[in-house]
């Protein structure tokens, strides 16, 4: 296997345009630039840009949100106002730069104390930032939600304070001794979950289907690799990571980051009830769990959104985290062997993205080019060259029968031209099938593929050649005698396997490997 892969499979992404119009429907950015437009020199901010109190439910209120005693409408509308400052969609004016008369005219809107409040508070209207919503580029609207991001994981990081006045000191500061709380260490925490969401989505294909079971996702972050059996004490340490979790992706989902569905809060309850009563069973056997018992505990998925803002959070931290479309305009080596860490669903649709400008003939003679060599990564090559081919199509027939003759790839083309049905294939050389047969097996164990898929790759070949592995050590192909090693341990024959290690000790003898 080629030791310089990147350690993150490509990601398939969505085009810019589509992700754009994503990022505008998350329901906290749009909610942030309803209250941009709405912003106006009768706003009325705090010393940090805040909303002040009084005004709260009138934005909730513009936001359709409920304004009731119990409701959340001004909660939401607080945390979409900050994302609007952050963001440069709202810009708060300086009093002491502004009108003069600003100040008295806000006065007059109340008298008492909300006048006096209004006499000190700060004004805010649509910032420069609110144009790029509807005349910006799909980029300029991207770059405006990996901002707002930014807010909310930040928010998401911070701790919660049940009660914050516990928490002033005698100067009227706030302790942040007493919070008990690592700025870095909740970072590194929740960066180092989102990159293993990350990680689990690309290396299934990159599309996100799926969701992750939040246990498995806690667990990828607390058990330490090498721990068999985990301790009680690491599983209450996964345990607390669910609830941080839990509350973490609730303030992650509305800016369209990830699809979550919460962690049952029945199941705290009937936790307590099975502590208390340890002798209660319900009869099932333990390792039987439904699918959705499995959900009360939560799950969690990266939307679309989600893969391109966590990409390019990587990105910026200096993580090679390639993407589909990366290899378009490279040539056809980079392309092949690039393809080396590609998902069969991404490399697909990186081989039709680099094939859609070209002409195939050209680019079928450009392939096959690339495909010779006799280094480690060549196998891999010639097997992804195939594949390709096969996306060409008819116009890639006459460059494949050009190198009919060739010792490398005269047999992958005998058998794309077998596969095709085509007509006048010179039958093959025997030399030149056990030499396809050691190429063969070469990229599959470079290719990293299902064990007992490679079992009947190797007992199919095995099978359809007498004395086999007597030929096979002769082959003059550089990864002829670790071909037959991995025979030996694959083959489900005992007596065959023992006949594969031996012809890989003469491959070697015989310097073959």
């Amino acid at each position: 296997m080629p030791e310089d892969r990147p350690t993150l499979p490509p990601v398939l992404l969505h085009s810019d345009a589509e992700l754009a119009r994503a990022a505008l429907a998350a329901p906290l950015l749009s909610r942030a630039v309803r209250l941009a437009r709405w912003a106006g020199p009768h706003t009325r901010v705090g010393a940090g840009g805040e909303l002040v109190d009084e005004q709260l439910p009138d934005a909730a209120r513009e936001l359709g949100l409920p304004t009731g005693e119990d409701d959340d409408g001004p909660a939401y509308a607080s945390e979409a106002w900050r994302v609007a400052v952050d963001t440069g969609l709202v810009e708060v004016d300086d009093p002491a730069d502004g009108d003069p008369s600003a100040d008295s005219d806000l006065a007059d809107d109340g008298d008492g104390e909300d006048g006096a409040a209004a006499a000190g508070a700060r004004s805010a209207v649509a910032g420069g930032n609110l144009a790029l919503v509807t005349q910006g580029s799909p980029q300029d609207v991207l770059g405006l939600w990996l901002d707002a991001l930014d807010v909310v994981l930040a928010d998401a990081e911070a701790p919660v304070v049940d009660d914050l006045q516990s928490l002033v000191g005698e100067d009227g500061e706030i302790d942040f001794d007493a919070l008990d709380w690592d700025p870095e260490a909740e970072a590194e925490f929740l960066e180092g979950v989102l990159g293993n969401l990350y990680l689990l989505t690309v290396s299934e294909g990159g599309a996100g289907e799926v969701p992750v079971p939040l246990p498995v996702l806690a667990a990828s972050v607390v058990v330490p690799e090498d721990m068999g059996e985990p301790t009680d004490e690491v599983l209450e340490q996964v345990s607390d990571a669910m609830m941080r979790l839990d509350d973490q992706f609730r303030l992650l989902e509305p800016i369209g980051l990830v699809e979550y569905r919460p962690v049952d809060e029945s199941l705290m309850a009937e936790e307590d009830e099975a502590a208390a009563d340890p002798v209660a069973d319900d009869g099932a056997p333990a390792d039987e769990v439904s699918e959705d018992d499995v959900a009360r505990y939560g799950l969690v998925r990266l939307t679309p959104l989600g893969l391109y803002g966590i990409r390019a959070r990587l990105l910026e931290a200096g993580v090679d985290a390639p993407a589909v479309g990366d290899l378009a305009d490279k040539g056809a080596d980079a392309l092949l062997d690039g393809l080396a860490r590609y998902p069969d669903p991404a490399a697909r649709a990186e081989t039709e993205l680099w094939l859609t400008p070209r002409d195939p003939a050209a680019a079928a003679r450009d392939l096959l080019a690339a495909a010779r060599g006799a280094d480690r990564g060549a196998p891999l090559r010639r097997l992804h060259c195939q594949q390709a081919l096969a996306l060409v199509g008819p116009h890639a027939e006459p460059a494949v029968r050009e190198v009919l003759e060739d010792a490398e790839l005269g047999g992958l083309a005998r058998v794309w031209l077998a596969e095709r049905g085509a007509a006048d294939v010179p039958p093959p050389p025997e030399s030149m099938i056990f030499w396809l047969a050691v190429d063969t097996i070469a990229a599959q164990l470079d290719a990293d593929g299902e064990v007992d898929e490679l079992q009947d790759l190797i007992e199919g070949l095995v099978g359809q050649h007498s004395g086999f592995f007597d030929a096979a050590w002769r082959v003059g192909h550089p990864a002829t005698a670790d071909v037959l090693e991995a025979m030996g341990r694959l083959h489900r024959d005992k007596g065959l396997a023992k006949e594969a290690r031996k012809a890989a000790f003469k491959a070697r003898s015989h310097g073959g490997g």
